[in-house]
Order: C-alpha cells, then structure tokens, then sequence
C-alpha cells in the first residue's frame, strides 16, 4: 500500500487522539509509518465485538437486578475485563474476584478494596456499586 492509499475512514477515532499506525511505501519505496484515522472492515469488526459486549453487558445487568450477580461483574465486562485482567489491575486474586461477583460478597466488602476495583475500572466506588440508567 502507498501512502496515499492509506485508510482514512473516520468513524471511531473522529475527535480522538487515538490513531492507527499503518505502514505504507513512500514514494521513494521506502517504509513509513503513517497515521490512519480508521479502515472500513476494521469498523465492521469492532462494531460486531462491540454489539457482542453490550449484548454481554445487558445479560449480565439482567442478573445484577435479579440478584444473582454483583455490579462489579456488570463493570468489568464493560470495560473490556475478564477476571484474569482485573486480578492483574488489581492485586487482588482472581479466586476472590469470582466471589465478588456474588452479591452478598460484593456488599461486604470495605472500603479499600471498592476503591482498588473502581481505580482499575476508572469509575467512581458510587458508580461502581450501582449499574447506570
């Protein structure tokens, strides 16, 4: 690909400063990173995992309210988290992680270890203990 013929088709990244980094020939034949502002059928792709992961989100509230599940699991799988990722933003260990998603282990927990969760998650610990409207 030339650099003239790199993707620039906005659509995730339009007012961000995340870019793509492609790699393109230059006109003398050499290599040269150039920015791309996105690609068609990489738009495609992460419309379909991201469709996946609000699918994911909305089973997972479904359980929050009914009890069954902590917020904690609904925040994580927003933020893109299996449990293995929070263990490591964490510290804390992934066993203990699976026990608070049960909610009555969730609502027991102090106060450092909901400020440790909703540091990794970068939301508030109120935001963090309640699932959004």
């Amino acid at each position: 690909m030339k650099v003239d013929e790199v993707p620039q088709d906005l659509k995730y990244y339009k007012g961000s400063v995340v870019r793509d980094v492609n790699y393109a020939v230059d006109e003398n034949g050499q290599y040269k990173a150039v920015i791309s502002d996105g690609w068609t059928p990489k738009n495609d792709a992460l419309d379909m995992a991201l469709d996946e992961v609000s699918q994911q989100c909305c089973q997972i509230a479904e359980r929050v309210r009914k009890g069954e599940s902590s917020p904690l699991e609904y925040h994580a799988a927003k933020n893109l988290m299996n449990v293995r990722l929070l263990s490591d933003y964490t510290g804390i260990p992934k066993r203990k992680i699976r026990r608070h998603f049960r909610p009555e282990n969730f609502a027991a927990l102090d106060d450092g270890t909901l400020a440790k969760y909703a540091e990794a998650l970068r939301i508030t610990v109120a935001e963090l203990k309640c699932l959004p409207e």
